[in-house]
């Protein structure tokens, strides 16, 4: 259970219950906040309040947050592009689409569906039972290469090499526009967006180092397929690291233009190459994965 409690200073004054709650606490959404509100949930001056009741100068909001009932991630026979796998480990190809791990309106399809009926007990539980042998992530709509641990031993290992940057990720991309030049870097914070909690974004705010590499593979009338290296792995780092610097990610429904690439269903970037140390044997062990017919089509499309 979590509380919070406000008190409405004169630029809250008119300002609705649930827009002021879910702008100050940033982990809840409005439509959250008015369910809140349903069960008793918040109170203004000790009373529950009316859903679109407006605020007072000096009003006393109190808020508490029940503790979440996650329901447990369950076996699913779904079909899995397995690149690699030992006793250790799992080199997996996820398909655009998937969501690679059980949340809020998604407990199933999931790549941990797959990987549960695929391995059952042998995953490692460092992330708990929604996340069971997931080192790191991709994006749903993203598409490529992702390592699953099978034990604890190697999640430890294989989550250090992430953190000293000693794991290679490599991603291809088609984006907006073209570059100036061929190669470059992008070294800049990223953070949560400070009114769209489903939104990251460039900021010195609460925000942590990330870097990306990127190089052009080729130029196009409006469009750039790039190969992207990641240094450091935030949270959606790729797409807001194009967007910021003008070249966000092709189909990309949150970051891109308005109008977008129907044809793609989500953002054109995939996850190719990936290298790292065994964490049992020390030996280097490197993946790669041939662009997916959706990356490879809109090629096609816009060379046409």
């Amino acid at each position: 259970m979590t509380e919070y409690e406000f008190v409405a200073d004169e630029t809250s004054k008119g300002v609705r219950i649930d827009s002021f709650i879910a702008n100050s606490v940033t982990e809840i959404t409005r439509s959250a906040v008015q369910k809140l509100i349903e069960n008793g949930n918040v109170l203004v001056n000790a009373k529950v309040p009316a859903k679109n009741y407006k605020l007072r100068k000096d009003d006393r909001i109190s808020i508490t947050i029940p503790d979440p009932i996650l329901p447990e991630a369950v076996p699913e026979n779904i079909p899995l592009d397995i690149v690699y796998e030992d006793r250790d480990l799992l080199v997996v190809n996820k398909p655009k689409g998937m969501v690679v791990h059980p949340a809020a309106g998604h407990y199933s399809g999931t790549l941990v569906n797959a990987l549960l009926y695929h391995c059952g007990e042998s995953l490692s539980g460092i992330n708990g039972v929604l996340r069971p042998g997931i080192v790191h992530r991709i994006d749903k709509d993203t598409s490529g290469l992702l390592i699953v641990a099978k034990n604890d031993f190697s999640h430890r290992l294989l989550a250090e090499q992430i953190k000293e940057h000693t794991f290679t990720r490599k991603y291809q991309a088609v984006v907006y526009g073209n570059f100036k030049t061929d190669e470059g870097t992008v070294n800049m914070p990223i953070g949560r967006h400070p009114t769209d909690r489903k939104r990251m974004t460039v900021t010195e705010k609460n925000s942590r180092n990330a870097v990306t590499h990127y190089k052009v593979i080729n130029k196009y009338n409006s469009f750039t397929h790039l190969e992207l290296t990641l240094e450091t792995g935030r949270t959606h780092q790729i797409r807001v690291h194009m967007a910021h610097i003008g070249h966000p990610v092709a189909g990309d429904p949150v970051y891109g233009p308005k109008k977008v690439i129907a044809s793609l269903n989500g953002q054109c970037l995939h996850a190719y190459y990936i290298t790292f140390v065994h964490p049992r044997t020390g030996k280097t062990l490197t993946f790669s994965s041939e662009l997916p017919d959706y990356f490879t089509n809109f090629l096609d499309h816009i060379y046409n």
